[in-house]
């Protein structure tokens, strides 16, 4: 599937009735208080936009809050990068694919990761390869959006506060279409 803005729009706003995956919050408030802490810590709208949109994949894929423990992985950075492609350019979309593999990493080269992640985060790890060998470190540390992949995986660790007020879908879809905008040469 292939989102277009209005479909982006919905299925966001779905989000609002969707848990996100065992955590205490649901899937809009997550995507809220990801972009909301990129905002905070002054990233770039790209940055912002692909804090806002890393896990409509779950929501394409229909995530349950069961899946995780029925050993599903429902490849949502997969899913989210094929059905954002036509509205935005790699500057959202890497760090989104990219996201996943960040959690990989950083539990394999920051000793404390692991330990701070939520029960949820754990359990699904396994499900995505587990934590990275030395040779997948080193790739991934090569990538030139790996630490934007890791800041954006950083903010969606953070992004888990009952609760939390954050700016409105409204405010974060405005800064998604300017970056749209000036992926397709409209703005500069």
């Amino acid at each position: 599937m292939v989102l277009d803005w209005s479909g982006l729009e919905k299925l966001l706003q779905y989000g609002a009735v969707s848990l996100y995956g065992g955590e205490a919050v649901n899937q809009l408030e997550h995507a809220l208080q990801s972009a909301e802490c990129a905002e905070r810590d002054g990233a770039s709208n790209a940055l912002i936009t692909a804090a806002l949109l890393h896990d409509v994949g779950h929501l394409l894929a229909g995530q349950g809050d069961d899946d995780v423990a029925n050993g599903i992985d429902d490849q949502h950075e997969q899913l989210g990068v094929a059905a954002l492609k036509t509205l935005f350019a790699d500057d959202v979309l890497a760090p989104i694919a990219l996201h996943v593999s960040a959690k990989r990493y950083l539990c394999a080269v920051d000793p404390g990761y692991f330990e701070a992640l939520s029960a949820a985060s754990r359990a699904s790890l396994v499900l995505q390869g587990d934590v990275m060998n030395e040779v997948e470190v080193e790739r991934f540390s090569r990538n030139p959006h790996a630490a934007a992949a890791v800041a954006l995986r950083r903010w969606d660790d953070e992004a888990k506060v009952v609760g939390k007020p954050t700016p409105t879908l409204t405010h974060y879809l405005g800064i998604a279409q300017r970056v749209q905008r000036v992926a397709a040469g409209e703005l500069q």
